[in-house]
């Protein structure tokens, strides 16, 4: 058994003074102890959620470390879940992992809701990132929509493999990578996959610029403030009323 996954069943125990009012649990050092927030569910991440616990499982299946699942979850999330950046309403239902997985699709932050999600399944200590990111190869109307093409709070996962986070995007599928001349990011459960600076064809590509940090999860009205700032025109009246109208005239040609 994982020793993360042990640290899950202490999830319901209070963890004040542990070593001393649980001798069986004396073992457990302080990184442990700071890492069992990352393994709990959360009303966004809801790793307990029936939806999550099959898919979790049927992607670890033929897996036997916590590399090898960290590894088959990242390349489940990214290619069976269509990166859509139009799929974004305020909506704190639809912004759960088990919601998400459902649809089928959804942008950044949704994708990686759902790796954190089946990550905490599997018994793997994982967290939500955030950074402002300039897309260089955005489509013009996607721009225009946008009216900039800073993407604020795009979404990564951070998981704890092999004693050190490690950062995985899992936002664009493999399809949509080939579509776009775009390198897709691949992850190995030992070092960082971000997004490439550069296409496959040597254009400019992503840039991070900004660095909003980590969180046990999903810091919704935070982000759904901003976007109501940034891009007013993906939202009427979100100032006031926090309502949306959807985006209407989707297509398949953005990034």
């Amino acid at each position: 058994m994982s020793k993360y996954v042990f640290l899950t069943l202490l999830l319901g125990l209070q963890t004040t003074n542990l070593n001393g009012r649980y001798p069986l649990y004396r073992g457990i050092t302080t990184m442990q102890r700071k890492l069992l927030p990352y393994l709990k569910p959360t009303y966004f991440i809801d790793s307990d959620n029936e939806t999550i616990i099959e898919l979790a499982e049927s992607a670890c299946r033929e897996c036997s470390t916590e590399i090898s699942k960290a590894t088959a979850l990242y390349y489940k999330i990214r290619d069976s879940i269509r990166y859509d950046p139009y799929d974004l309403e305020y909506s704190r239902e639809a912004m759960r992992a088990s919601s998400i997985v459902l649809k089928q699709s959804g942008y950044c932050v949704a994708k990686a809701v759902v790796l954190a999600a089946v990550a905490r399944q599997q018994g793997i200590p994982s967290r939500l990132g955030f950074a402002d990111v300039t897309n260089h190869l955005s489509t013009p109307k996607l721009r225009k929509l946008m009216g900039t093409n800073l993407f604020i709070y795009h979404g990564y996962t951070e998981m704890f493999l092999a004693g050190r986070w490690v950062k995985a995007t899992p936002a664009f599928n493999l399809e949509l990578c080939d579509r776009f001349k775009v390198k897709p990011l691949d992850f190995d459960g030992t070092t960082d996959s971000i997004f490439h600076e550069y296409d496959a064809l040597g254009q400019k590509h992503m840039e991070y610029v900004h660095d909003h940090g980590t969180f046990e999860d999903l810091p919704f009205e935070r982000i759904f403030t901003a976007y109501g700032r940034v891009y007013p025109n993906f939202f009427e009246n979100f100032g006031s009323s926090k309502t949306t109208t959807g985006i209407q005239g989707r297509d398949k040609n953005f990034l």
